[in-house]
């Protein structure tokens, strides 16, 4: 059952959300891996989906839920919220997966997401800790960093890309990258700003490198910038990453 706290029904509750966290998951296939009688697994999956820490996508499988991504956003919950039907039209506009990726204490946490449906596809599980030294996202989260110099020197002496990278991202007004994060993966992001300009998120779109391929797709960038819009001008919060066109000593 993995780590135990001597608590059964806590324990078997985080299971259970484990399971739904690393990929939607049925009531049949919950039963198969975590090893519970059906009728417990449902109803722990009904009582998480109830609190909010479970849903339900169209396939009626259950996902994380939106309590989940406003724990993860430290204090920005509804930006998360209000980014959940954005991105499942940008998701069915590209037919890729689409996150909303939020920087905390040296990563970024993917808040709020919207799978593809069907096929191959990248699955970044809502409040998954990814590294700030690669992908597009990560990209667009340090390019217009302005409070932090130190911290963005310390992230581009080991990243996958380089100042002249984020300086071609301001220029842009987004940023693509192929398999930089993960072999055979690209992604599309663009900055979420907040009502001062400041950079509060990153929209991103992300999936196979065959079909998104290594240069970005007109009609993708499109939807992520649309998408990143959409969120963008609400009040001003308090985050880590903020800025207006100005960058960080090693951006500039």
């Amino acid at each position: 059952m993995g780590q135990t706290t001597g608590i059964g029904v806590l324990d078997k509750a985080v299971l259970v959300l484990r399971q739904a966290a690393s990929s939607p998951v049925s009531l049949g296939e919950l039963v198969a891996r975590v090893g519970l009688s059906r009728a417990t697994a449902h109803r722990i999956a009904v009582a998480l989906e109830g609190h909010g820490l479970l849903t339900r996508n169209e396939a009626g499988a259950w996902i994380p839920g939106p309590l989940l991504a406003e724990l993860a956003s430290d204090g920005t919950g509804d930006l998360a919220t209000r980014a959940g039907p954005i991105l499942e039209q940008l998701s069915r506009d590209t037919g890729e997966s689409a996150q909303l990726f939020q920087r905390a204490d040296g990563v970024r946490v993917c808040t709020a997401m919207a799978e593809r449906p069907s096929g191959l596809r990248d699955t970044v599980p809502l409040g998954a800790r990814l590294p700030m030294t690669a992908g597009s996202a990560a990209h667009v989260l340090l390019a217009w960093a302005m409070d932090d110099g130190d911290a963005a020197d310390a992230i581009l002496d080991i990243a996958s890309f380089t100042p002249r990278t984020l300086a071609d991202v301001r220029r842009r007004g987004y940023a693509h990258s192929s398999a930089e994060r993960e072999a055979g993966v690209a992604s599309v992001s663009a900055p979420v700003r907040d009502a001062d300009g400041g950079v509060i998120a990153a929209v991103s779109v992300s999936g196979p490198l065959e079909r998104l391929g290594r240069r970005p797709q007109a009609g993708v960038v499109s939807a992520v910038l649309a998408a990143a819009r959409a969120l963008s001008g609400g009040p001003a919060q308090r985050g880590p990453v903020s800025g207006s066109g100005r960058a960080s000593r090693s951006a500039r």
